[in-house]
């Protein structure tokens, strides 16, 4: 088995930033697997945010690039998010995933408001 714990989540103002950070344990594959960001707004589908290989492409849905980066530090077994110039449509829950598995975080609260 594979656990996923995300931390970093909060309460920001709209133009804030935030790292959220996604520590795997368990199973040895974090260094073998792809890395997943979801977010999951109020009333809304579950979307993937952004990717990262493990040789460390990566890939944005439209509506983050050039705010957010998805990073990863194989040694430490986990993959982080910072978010920049934070805007309130980005408020939702966001899930830490084993890409192509079903390996997920519990989530993490990003709630941004003034």
């Amino acid at each position: 088995q594979v656990q996923l714990v995300e931390s970093g989540g909060g309460l920001v103002q709209p133009g804030g930033s935030l790292r959220l950070s996604c520590v795997a344990s368990g199973r040895s594959i974090f260094s073998h697997y792809a890395m997943a960001w979801y977010r999951q707004g109020p009333g809304k589908q579950r979307e993937l945010v952004a990717t990262i290989r493990v040789g460390g492409t990566t890939n944005y849905t439209n509506t983050v690039k050039d705010r957010f980066t998805i990073s990863r530090d194989n040694a430490k077994n986990t993959v982080y998010l910072r978010m920049n110039s934070l805007k309130p449509e980005d408020t939702a829950v966001y899930y830490c995933n084993v890409w192509h598995t079903n390996y997920w975080g519990q989530g993490t609260q990003v709630t941004v408001s003034s």
